[in-house]
């Protein structure tokens, strides 16, 4: 009966239907790392005299470029998958029963295959050129560096359930600018001390190209539980469901958000 039961659970995560939505995200994610570590990469390689210093012009092209890419990523993956390119969105709507388990498994796989694959194209293709990598400064510690990461997810998750919530209106494409402009602004604020990730599969791909893990829990632990903090808050404080049909809210087939 056990293995009837986890068959079932899995079975939905194993269809037509489902292996689209592991597509669109990988290649939304991919989309999205290209852009954001890319124009890193360009900033650096334009001033390179000070390659490890946080310059004020780069930082505006990294976070400009973050909104931007991000807002196209979600858009066009969104009425397949959901959009989440980001393991701390797919877990935060895992908390709040938009998404089953299985489903977020495969996502995550789905999220740190495309990020890997950026970061793989961006080296292959600059050569000499070094993949950035998340990191915080040695006055900061990981603890607050964990939390502002947390701190920065919880918006950007809580404006991804506020715009994708039906009961406010068709997401159309408010929605992706609206999640694009706060992970930008979060990028803004928090560029010198953590880089502004918000997205472990972002830092586990450009970790692994880069070849440093170091700090890499930051990155994880932080999103995954602001994530998690923000589905619980706009589901069952802010806006909790009036309905049975508004607790389930946004699925449809099984698949995405």
């Amino acid at each position: 009966m056990a293995s009837l039961t986890l068959r079932d659970r899995f079975q939905h995560a194993i269809t037509p239907a489902a292996f689209r939505s592991y597509l669109a995200e990988f290649l939304s994610t991919f989309f999205f790392v290209f852009a954001a570590t890319g124009s890193t990469m360009s900033s650096r390689k334009m001033i390179p005299e000070a390659p490890m210093v946080v310059d004020p012009c780069g930082l505006l092209a990294t976070a400009i470029a973050t909104a931007f890419a991000l807002s196209a990523a979600v858009y066009v993956a969104v009425n397949v998958s959901g959009g989440h390119l980001n393991p701390a969105v797919t877990f935060g709507m895992a908390v709040g029963g938009h998404i089953s388990i299985p489903l977020a498994m495969f996502y995550w796989i789905s999220q740190m295959l495309g990020s890997v694959f950026a970061c793989l194209l961006l080296k292959l293709m600059t050569i000499t050129e070094n993949v950035p990598v998340h990191g915080i400064p040695d006055e900061m510690t990981g603890f607050g560096a964990a939390i502002l990461e947390g701190a920065m997810t919880f918006a950007l998750v809580y404006t991804f359930y506020a715009t994708g919530d039906p009961r406010r209106g068709a997401f159309g494409t408010i929605g992706p600018l609206m999640i694009g402009f706060i992970a930008g602004a979060n990028v803004l604020a928090s560029g010198p001390f953590t880089g502004g990730s918000m997205n472990p599969a972002y830092s586990f791909g450009s970790g692994m190209v880069g070849g440093s893990f170091k700090n890499q829990a930051v990155y994880w632990v932080g999103p995954l539980i602001g994530a998690a903090v923000a589905g619980v808050v706009y589901d069952n404080v802010v806006f909790p469901a009036q309905t049975p049909e508004d607790a389930i809210r946004g699925v449809t087939d099984g698949i995405g958000v």
